[in-house]
């Protein structure tokens, strides 16, 4: 007896036609090239009869028109669906684990470390691989299937995607080592004024922008423009020689050196945006259930 023989057995029995079982489902979607199979009906008929010596009965009464079981090919459909999805699972224990793609930021810092690590921990044969990629990007590609998750903060709705919340990111202020700021506990936003402010275009990072000019705002003052770097390093490196400051993801700050530039917290309210988990709308991406918990186990 060979596990083909017992597939198209199956197929014939849940069909009750054996041309219908190798040329697709039901007739409206049948199409001439493929089925459900992927071969001729003679194949079938063929390996059926082939197995109903081996096991001593006839399992379909025949008919011109339609085929139908007999007591042997009752009981024998129970035993070869369990002997069929015995053999997947034999198949899938062997099997390579799939990976995970997930896109990413250079500000999660220290909470991708820590969320990968865990990750590792209970999911040690799992490969991931990681796409630092702009926002857009990432989106675009989640919702294509290109990526089967990523790290976002305060998007807005896309189609085709759905924002999984995962915790609060705070931000802090950088500013010259050297300025009277720079030795403080904390900052209040109003107390940076006087300097200006080294930020993205809007375009490049809208809730940041937004965030951060909103608090400048209800702080009393407009701040004053600084330069507009490509990059957070090219800002950081110029703070820390000449009088500016700009903002930076606590827990990405954590993980930067950089001698010439103070990281301080930002007085209460404080400045923060939410992280979440863009994942398909329709579809749960591989490994979700592990990805999630690791997720969860942070600190802010």
């Amino acid at each position: 007896m060979e596990l083909r023989q017992l597939t198209y057995f199956v197929a014939v029995a849940e069909e009750t036609h054996f041309g219908r079982a190798a040329m697709g489902v039901p007739p409206l979607e049948r199409s001439r090239e493929w089925g459900r199979l992927h071969i001729v009906q003679s194949a079938v008929s063929r390996q059926v009869r082939r197995l109903e010596p081996e096991l001593g009965a006839e399992l379909f009464d025949r008919s011109p028109r339609r085929v139908r079981l007999t007591g042997a090919g009752e009981r024998l459909l129970l035993e070869a669906r369990a002997v069929l999805a015995a053999a997947e699972r034999a198949r899938a224990a062997v099997a390579p684990s799939a990976g995970l793609r997930i896109g990413t930021s250079t500000g999660l810092g220290a909470h991708l470390d820590r969320v990968l690590g865990v990750f590792a921990e209970r999911a040690p044969d799992v490969p991931v691989e990681l796409f630092s990629l702009p926002v857009g990007e990432r989106l675009a590609r989640v919702a294509g299937g290109q990526l089967d998750a990523a790290f976002v903060r305060a998007v807005e709705p896309v189609p085709g995607v759905r924002v999984l919340p995962l915790w609060p990111d705070p931000l802090v202020a950088a500013v010259p080592a050297s300025h009277p700021l720079a030795g403080r506990p904390e900052i209040r936003v109003d107390e940076l004024a006087a300097l200006p402010l080294a930020l993205t275009e809007r375009r490049n990072n809208p809730a940041l922008v937004d965030l951060v000019v909103g608090a400048c705002h209800r702080a009393g003052f407009d701040p004053l423009p600084g330069p507009v770097s490509g990059s957070l390093q090219d800002t950081l490196a110029s703070i820390g020689t000449r009088p500016l400051w700009t903002v930076v993801y606590a827990s990405h700050a954590r993980v930067l050196h950089n001698p010439g530039v103070a990281f301080v917290p930002v007085a209460a309210p404080g400045l923060a945006l939410s992280t979440g988990l863009a994942v398909h709308a329709a579809r749960t991406p591989p490994h979700l259930d592990t990805l999630l918990p690791a997720c969860g186990d942070h600190e802010n």
